[in-house]
């Protein structure tokens, strides 16, 4: 038999030392040791409660508990491969610092639902993070947005030039995108927060335990309502990882327009020092590797998402030890979503807009068209025919190197009598998107209504995880 397994009674041989590597989890799960010691409170805590244990007993568990969790801060546990895993290492240790009570503490449940449980506390800890950073990023995009009000560049479609619009109203398209990955992690967090405490193995448990309670001490929401669905339920980890594909989605898509704007054919944005990097043999370059790499992390995440979906797809019921692969994807995922969005927002705090560099840019792809087409379907023509009124001007001042509202009256009127001298104001490019003023648009009147009902938002979002 081999002695040093916890659950070896029934064995007459020990593990093969290739499968005790290949096995083992406590290499990576040993961060999950909060948690593991957090939730084996609650558990003895609860069955104290319900008198499977003595107070005095429960008061000894804890105390042992309390002495690991300051062994593990200060790095004096030794966490051993033989033991598998976070659980048996450190209920091993209770063990040997309280004596055979410590045995008592995996009264009425597994390590099934042990771990569960862990994962559980982990994830949700995670989410609260990421929400509150996310809600960070909204405020630095929100506090750039109302600050360049009065900036405009081109809008684009297909990426290419199509109306002038206000920069705030660019940022606060991130802000709308940023906004529901916040509110999908505070949703994902009430799937999350259900306690499989309990469910034990996969059938439940004789004793006369109390889930609900155990739910309660860990701060959970609700406990299960299906042992075997407790044990075996890894929904949880899928929805907060992808709540983390698309923050990590999005992040991807304003790195892509920064490292675009930051290019000096472009020029729209300065990037700062502490975000770039030099070239090895190019003095003159100031890369935008931070966006680069984010925008490269983002297949990290997808992968994990792939994973985990792969893993799970066909695991029968109920516990199966291919559920140990499911932390590694979720803690990278964890590390590389957080960084991301705390980068992300410390960076857009120090971009410099080019306000100048914008504004030549929109004399460039007749970004005004529209707005000739719209003063002379104003003027009673059916849109169609001003769209193609428009167009051949267009074309006419592209043929003559000029701009729409470079030609003179009377290359206009030779399109159209009914074009007059108020036309000019139309096409300012200012005025243009000024004209906006449907909701949701890119007027600043529209603006100032996103950004106030935006901070009532934030109050609101900010309340969910209080």
């Amino acid at each position: 038999m081999d002695a040093k397994k916890m659950w070896g009674g029934r064995f007459t041989e020990k593990t093969a030392g290739a499968v005790e590597e290949y096995t083992e989890s406590v290499s990576f799960d040993q961060k999950l040791y909060g948690e593991d010691i957090f939730g084996s409170k609650a558990h003895v805590s609860m069955l104290a409660e319900a008198g499977i244990v003595s107070c005095d007993e429960r008061d000894i568990i804890i105390s042992g508990l309390d002495t690991i969790l300051k062994e593990i801060e200060e790095g004096k546990f030794i966490w051993r491969e033989e033991d598998e895993d976070v659980h048996m290492n450190i209920e091993r240790r209770l063990i040997d610092i309280v004596g055979a009570v410590g045995g008592k503490l995996h009264t009425g449940r597994s390590r099934n639902d042990q771990v569960a449980t862990d994962f559980r506390l982990y994830v949700s800890r995670s989410l609260r993070s990421w929400h509150k950073e996310l809600l960070r990023l909204i405020d630095v995009f929100s506090s750039k947005a109302e600050e360049n009000i009065q900036v405009y560049l081109p809008g684009c479609t297909h990426m290419q030039p199509a109306q002038p619009v206000s920069l705030a109203q660019h940022l606060l398209a991130y802000v709308q995108m940023f906004s529901r990955d916040a509110e999908r992690v505070a949703s994902c967090l009430e799937r999350v927060e259900i306690s499989p405490l309990g469910a034990a193995a996969l059938a439940g448990t004789t004793y006369p335990i109390s889930p609900e309670r155990s739910a309660e001490l860990l701060g959970f929401g609700r406990s299960f309502e299906n042992s075997m669905d407790a044990v075996s339920d890894r929904d949880f980890v899928v929805e907060a990882i992808f709540c983390g594909s698309l923050v990590m989605m999005h992040l991807s898509r304003i790195c892509e327009e920064l490292i675009i704007w930051a290019n000096p054919l472009y020029g729209y944005i300065r990037l700062p020092d502490a975000y770039s990097t030099g070239s090895s043999i190019m003095p003159q370059k100031k890369n935008p590797d931070v966006c680069e790499l984010m925008r490269g992390k983002v297949g990290r995440v997808y992968g994990s998402l792939i994973s985990l979906l792969t893993i799970l797809k066909a695991a029968p019921m109920t516990y199966n030890r291919d559920m140990q692969e499911d932390k590694e994807p979720f803690f990278d995922t964890d590390k590389t979503v957080l960084n991301s969005v705390s980068i992300m927002a410390d960076m857009m705090k120090e971009i410099v807009f080019e306000a100048e560099a914008m504004e030549k840019g929109m004399q460039k792809g007749y970004i005004n068209a529209t707005e000739l087409a719209d003063y002379l379907a104003n003027k009673g023509i059916p849109f169609r025919d001003a769209h193609h009124i428009t167009g051949e001007l267009v074309g006419y001042a592209e043929r003559n190197n000029k701009g729409l509202e470079a030609l003179s009256l009377e290359e206009f009127q030779n399109e159209s009598a009914l074009i007059e001298e108020d036309v000019y104001k139309i096409l300012e490019y200012k005025v243009a998107a000024e004209r906006r003023v449907s909701a949701g648009g890119t007027s600043s009147k529209s603006i100032k209504v996103q950004l106030a009902n935006l901070k009532k938002w934030r109050v609101k979002e900010e309340e969910k995880l209080a």
